[in-house]
């Protein structure tokens, strides 16, 4: 466990395992500690860097919103400080999808290979109307929340609901005492509601960049399966055929794949 500077903010980096080099980047509001159970199956091929991003797990305050273009340069970074001086296999979960598929994109010589895990799809994104008085509504009830307590009194509540709803089964795996130091501040209530507020933003720039730039690594879509409707299956089916990927379906799993299946996690990157 480290910390370092990125674009001014300390942010909490860990290392583990060796060989080739794999990034993991959580979803949209999770901690490191989120991919434990990856973790011990892929450090014996791997070495496994794993990051919070600014204002979640243990880095520091965000300083800025979120784009697209920033969350890829940070992994760059990340890897960086990691000492990562060859190419690494990107792995997104969720929102972090878009993030690693940016940053294929624009950093095609440092990467090996790109696994999104029940990545977020947006087919056709549309932008904000009006994002200046959103970013502005978005930062004063943050502000509001946060003086209220509302992080100390309800974050790792909230943080251990989401987490038995994303599951196929089970509950939090998280130890409490990591939980209520990740959940328990008002940094990561602004973190989580900029990240929200700006995802419209980050899909429509990711659109964008798909249209602009190639993608030549290896590529594979980690989907969760349930059972019942096939509608997310489909979408994730599309994304794949759309990047030249493979699909692999992960079943029974939640959208927290890493916790239900982590050995699929697991096959998928080093099968890429």
């Amino acid at each position: 466990m480290t910390f370092v500077r990125v674009f001014g903010v300390p942010h909490h980096i860990r290392v583990d395992g060796t060989g080739p080099v794999c990034l993991l980047s959580a979803g949209l509001g999770m901690a490191w500690f989120d991919w434990d159970p990856v973790v011990p199956l892929l450090a014996p091929y791997r070495t496994v860097v794993r990051f919070d991003r600014p204002g979640l797990g243990l880095s520091g305050h965000a300083r800025a919103w979120p784009t697209l273009t920033g969350e890829a340069e940070r992994i760059a970074c990340v890897l960086d400080a990691a000492g990562a001086g060859v190419p690494a296999t990107v792995v997104g979960h969720s929102l972090a999808g878009f993030h690693c598929e940016a940053f294929a994109r624009l950093f095609p010589e440092r990467t090996a290979g790109l696994v999104l895990v029940d990545s977020s799809v947006e087919e056709a994104p549309r932008g904000r109307r009006v994002p200046e008085f959103s970013d502005a509504c978005t930062r004063l009830g943050g502000t509001m929340l946060a003086a209220a307590g509302v992080p100390r009194l309800l974050g790792p509540f909230l943080r251990r609901t989401a987490v038995r709803v994303g599951r196929h089964s089970g509950g939090d795996p998280a130890p409490g005492d990591l939980v209520r130091r990740a959940y328990s501040t008002s940094r990561f209530l602004h973190a989580v509601v900029a990240e929200n507020a700006r995802y419209r933003d980050q899909a429509v720039e990711l659109a964008s960049l798909r249209g602009r730039v190639p993608l030549d690594a290896p590529v594979t879509v980690l989907a969760a399966y349930e059972g019942g409707s096939r509608g997310w299956l489909d979408r994730q089916r599309v994304l794949a055929e759309r990047l030249g990927g493979t699909l692999r379906v992960s079943a029974p799993a939640g959208h927290l794949v890493m916790l239900d299946r982590p050995q699929d996690v697991v096959d998928a990157i080093l099968e890429t």
